[in-house]
């Protein structure tokens, strides 16, 4: 499954009251860490039957803040989140995000 760009709360808001349950990557574009994840998150989604979505910070700061305020989940990134429900199901950041550990994420909910 392929990985949908998000940059507004519109189209936030759009999937999270139509999927019951997908993950949010947010994604810095000039941090090398980022990257590392961005790369793990992308292998997670080419065998996920979860969608995956992604928001850039430099470009979607509106968003990225409205999630962290709305979901009360500090700003990290990068940073992935599982929303289930309309809630925050699980998130982690930074080095912890690997293809495995999204994986035992998606299968604990």
């Amino acid at each position: 499954m392929s990985i949908q760009l998000l940059k507004t709360k519109e189209e936030f808001a759009k999937v999270l009251n139509n999927e019951p349950i997908f993950f949010l990557l947010k994604h810095s574009l000039t941090c090398p860490i980022s990257a590392t994840a961005e790369s793990e998150y992308e292998q997670y989604s080419q065998h996920s039957k979860i969608p995956c979505y992604e928001l850039f910070v430099q470009d979607a700061r509106e968003l990225s803040n409205q999630v962290a305020s709305d979901f009360e989940v500090r700003h990290q990134s990068p940073q992935a989140i599982l929303f289930k429900d309309q809630q925050v199901a699980w998130h982690d950041s930074h080095g912890k995000l690997t293809k495995e550990r999204l994986k035992h994420a998606a299968v604990e909910e």
